[in-house]
């Protein structure tokens, strides 16, 4: 089973659900907002470039 091929999406759909999981599970890790804004830019790159 293939998730998907791209894998930009991929990394949108995990930066999504975490948004969504922090605040509910009240995580407060003081690396967290760093690892989610690398996350995002990633995301944002391979989906631009098409990945």
């Amino acid at each position: 089973m293939k998730l998907t091929k791209n894998l930009g999406m991929l990394l949108l759909g995990i930066w999504l659900i975490l948004t969504g999981l922090i605040p509910l599970l009240n995580l407060g890790l003081p690396v967290l907002g760093t690892v989610m804004t690398i996350l995002a830019i990633a995301a944002g790159v391979l989906i631009l470039l098409g990945r």
